[in-house]
């Protein structure tokens, strides 16, 4: 059962302290909390002299002093205005706090997510956290809500017990027991009334409540998985309705809400258990602190009407503050699964940092070409699938990778890549030259068809005329009149489409390296061919490295590695069979 223990706190210290120790933002957000503090002292303030305005005012209620009685009125129109205007500025600087906390969070978070392909990792070498987008987008911003909220709740109570228990010591004088013909006085005898009612108070909503906090923790994660599901579907829609899939895929959707519909259930039920519960406590709240003041009242007359009132107000607010766990648990318990998703989160993100940390020993070097030495690329089972590479792939170069499907072609990409963790050897490249990678799928961010294109260095001085030309010669001017349209590319066009798209972008960036991973697999061979064909001619100076399984590609490369699919290669040179001809060189 989750607790809130000591490691529970060690991780909300873990993911609050880089924001309040350590960025930019720490003197200014430490301003801001100190203003809202601030503010709830003078708030706590006002509270007080309202609770000593209550019995000065029900007094001269009931003494018919009517002058007395309208000027108290004036006196709290006073109070209530000041504070009304002290409780809206709190809020307003706790939301621009939280805002600001949520979207530093959210750079921190999403740079560490991105960094050195951590979310590739994550996917791909084990389950990993479910859902980092809702960790992200969700759970942060309901961190920062709740703990602000939390934190400055507490600080509230604190605040508010400090003030209160005082007057409420001073008032218990007033109350006096009698027993056997004897009336008695109990120092503070309401403190410790009200220490008594909250303390059995929280103890049992703590025995009633803690099961909430894993059932919100597993809450949102089938929530979660229900929402990836039919964003799957979303992404994958032209398939499915090909395969017929749509009842397996409402059979899978109804399994997951299936699990969200029942844990839903069993959070209702604990949850209705916990109000009865918290209801009538609150409610017997309001009457207690009258009933132990009863007997000064009607015994030895030693407090009015006025003073009835003060005692309430004040023993509300006592006890009130002592409750905070009480009127806060439902709060607490979602709290505490926020903490622990976040949690969950930064350790899979550490993990693969471990993993690549302790597998990665491919080292990256600066040279004149692609040089390979000594590179072993290996499954996560250990299973080798290239064994000590040697290789030397100069500028204008073309060399194609072929091999067994699963015999590690795109493995080896990958770790060309640097972001395939499990290796040793030696990569180098030219320091200041861009290497462009093509996978078989390509990917088309959102936004308009112009951003598709520059994508990922972006290119600033390319104009429209040119950008329509490259679509013309990549077989697409049916988009040349679209760069502006913003769709969701990936379903407007077929994967064929896509892969020209991809084409188009090589000559958008023009990179020195170019890594094509069966980047024209969906074309036939003639478009294939009119592709590469293209690309060779309108970058001369590019090296290109490509890998396929078409016998067809060996025409449009120079050296051949075969991969043997057992850890051995064989690098081969291909006989020179001149340039193709039949398209027009294009201007680099």
């Amino acid at each position: 059962m989750k607790q809130f223990n000591g490691a529970f706190f060690r991780d909300l210290w873990r993911i609050s302290k880089p924001y309040w120790w350590h960025s930019e933002e720490r003197w200014s957000a430490r301003g801001v909390f100190a203003l809202i503090i601030l503010l709830n002292l003078f708030m706590v303030f006002i509270s007080y002299r309202i609770t000593q305005w209550y019995a000065i005012f029900w007094n001269a209620l009931q003494h018919f002093a009517v002058d007395a009685a309208w000027h108290q009125m004036l006196i709290f129109l006073l109070l209530a205005t000041v504070y009304v205007i002290a409780g809206v500025s709190q809020v307003f600087f706790t939301q621009m706090l939280e805002i600001r906390w949520r979207r530093w969070l959210t750079r921190h978070y999403l740079d560490n997510w991105l960094s050195k392909s951590t979310f590739y990792h994550m996917q791909v070498l084990g389950d990993g956290t479910d859902n980092p987008d809702q960790r992200i987008s969700e759970d942060l911003a309901s961190f920062t809500n709740q703990t602000l909220n939390i934190i400055i709740g507490l600080l509230s109570s604190v605040t508010t017990l400090a003030a209160f228990v005082f007057m409420l010591w001073e008032l218990s004088a007033m109350i006096t027991i009698p027993w056997n013909g004897v009336l008695y006085t109990i120092p503070g005898y309401l403190v410790w009334a009200a220490l008594i009612y909250a303390v059995f108070g929280t103890i049992l909503t703590a025995l009633i409540g803690r099961p909430l906090i894993n059932l919100n923790f597993n809450q949102e994660r089938y929530q979660a998985d229900f929402r990836f599901s039919m964003m799957r579907l979303r992404e994958n829609s032209e398939s499915v309705a090909l395969y017929g899939g749509e009842s397996e895929e409402r059979h899978h959707f109804l399994q997951r809400f299936a699990n969200v519909y029942a844990n839903y259930w069993r959070i209702i039920w604990r949850s209705m258990r916990l109000n009865w519960w918290v209801s009538g406590y609150g409610q017997a709240a309001i009457i207690f602190p009258i009933i132990v003041s009863m007997p000064a009242y009607f015994v030895n007359k030693a407090i009015g009407i006025g003073g009835l009132q003060q005692i309430a107000s004040a023993f509300a607010q006592v006890q009130g503050a002592l409750s905070f766990i009480v009127s806060s648990y439902s709060s607490l318990a979602n709290w505490h699964a926020v903490v622990d998703r976040l949690r969950f989160f930064e350790q899979s993100m550490e993990e693969v940092r471990v993993i690549r940390e302790t597998h990665y020993q491919i080292k990256r070097s600066d040279a004149p070409c692609l040089q390979v030495r000594h590179l072993n690329v290996r499954l996560p089972d250990g299973r080798e699938l290239v064994h000590d590479l040697n290789l030397v792939v100069q500028r204008r170069e073309r060399l194609l990778i072929m091999g067994p499907s699963g015999g590690g072609k795109s493995t080896l990409i990958r770790s060309l890549a640097a972001i395939w963790p499990f290796g040793d050897g030696e990569i180098g490249l030219p320091k200041d030259d861009r290497p462009l990678f093509l996978p078989q799928k390509p990917y088309l961010p959102l936004g308009t068809l112009r951003e598709v294109l520059v994508y990922p260095f972006g290119v600033t001085d390319m104009d429209d005329q040119r950008l329509q030309q490259i679509l013309s010669l990549v077989g697409m001017p049916g988009l040349q009149d679209k760069l502006d349209d913003a769709r969701l590319w990936s379903h407007v066009l077929s994967l064929g489409e896509q892969q020209r798209l991809a084409f188009a972008r090589v000559l958008v960036q023009k990179p020195q390296w170019l890594f094509l991973d069966e980047a024209s697999s969906a074309l036939d061979e003639s478009a294939e061919s009119q592709l590469y064909q293209l690309l060779i001619e309108a970058l001369p100076e590019t090296a290109m490295i490509s890998v396929g399984h078409r016998s067809s590609l060996l025409r449009y490369h120079q050296r051949c590695l075969r991969l043997q699919g057992n850890g051995a290669w064989v690098l081969e040179s291909l006989p020179e069979q001149g340039l193709f001809g039949g398209l027009q060189p294009v201007p680099v």
